[in-house]
């Protein structure tokens, strides 16, 4: 008897068509899945009307996981899976399990010998490393920067001073209603000459994938308000 499968189903980074960015595959596979983990049921419920119009939201159970949910809670949400039922987990955008809670869900997946299934689709931090021309060989995402201001500045030279010395590109992001302030502080901060990828709105039509050095970018900066953004910063 085949193992039930856990599918990790990415989603859309913004107001994008299905079609380009999800392959036809993953969309066969979401309409006969009737459990899922996800991290916000109402944006996974809008995204799997999207897949496909025919799907009955109703039938479907779904199970939240995000930073709200009871740790404790989170291996009862694989029960589906003990009674030989497929499941899929979804994030709020991108791929799930990769800067995403999905990841703990996953793991216990794995514990208990279940086939876990990663599906192709849009990664806002592999697109942004593919796009800047930074090195794609070595490269650390960093997640969320310290909130104080002291904190995060020590923490960005921190990682400047990795882009240097290791030759390794440095990706961290932002919560979208503080980019500004973030890409003010790389350029007060770094470097003149270092170099600094902002890769906003990825994959969707209004996209900004642009890389100049820190120098550059003074006084040049765009509208980052409310856009989710990747920060890359690479040696000069």
């Amino acid at each position: 008897m085949e193992k039930s499968t856990l599918y990790l189903i990415p989603v859309l980074l913004g107001d994008t068509s299905v079609e380009r960015v999800i392959p036809p595959f993953n969309t066969a596979i979401v309409s006969k899945l009737k459990f899922f983990i996800v991290e916000n049921v109402r944006s996974a419920r809008r995204f799997l009307k999207k897949c496909n119009p025919e799907i009955d939201i109703d039938s479907l159970t779904f199970y939240e996981l995000n930073k709200h949910t009871d740790k404790k809670e989170i291996a009862s949400f694989l029960a589906p899976l003990k009674k030989g039922e497929n499941m899929g987990v979804m994030s709020d955008a991108g791929s799930p399990g990769v800067a995403d809670p999905g990841s703990d869900v996953v793991a216990i997946a794995q514990k208990n010998g279940y086939r876990v299934v990663p599906m192709s689709g849009p990664s806002s931090l592999l697109l942004a490393t593919m796009a800047s021309g930074f090195n794609g060989q070595s490269f650390a995402f960093n997640g969320y920067l310290p909130i104080d201001s002291n904190e995060r500045v020590k923490r960005l030279k921190q990682l400047e001073a990795r882009a240097y010395s290791e030759n390794q590109t440095q990706l961290f992001i932002e919560t979208p209603y503080r980019n500004q302030k973030m890409a003010e502080d790389i350029l007060l901060h770094c470097k003149s000459h270092t170099q600094l990828c902002i890769a906003m709105n990825i994959t969707c039509d209004d996209e900004f994938i642009v890389t100049k050095r820190v120098k550059e970018w003074r006084g040049n900066l765009p509208d980052m308000n409310k856009k989710p953004t990747v920060f890359l910063l690479y040696k000069s």
